[in-house]
């Protein structure tokens, strides 16, 4: 009945390890993926603000034409 005790115990060790390494890969995840959208938005916005400025320089030219 002993040894019987020691494997019960030793599995449940067992599954709280993988557990514990689920819950920390998925956290893990979750990190990247926010990091990958927040690149994002902001290349996004990047994009943005470069052809905002690209259309302000071009009304400033035509501006000096006239």
């Amino acid at each position: 009945m002993r040894n019987v005790e020691r494997v019960t115990s030793v599995k449940s060790q067992l599954l709280d390890i993988y557990m514990s390494m689920e819950v920390a890969e998925h956290a893990q995840r979750s990190r990247n993926a926010a990091q990958r959208n927040l690149r994002a938005r902001r290349g996004i916005e990047l994009h943005n603000e470069f052809k905002q400025l690209e259309r302000d320089i071009a009304d400033l030219v035509d501006d000096e034409k006239h």
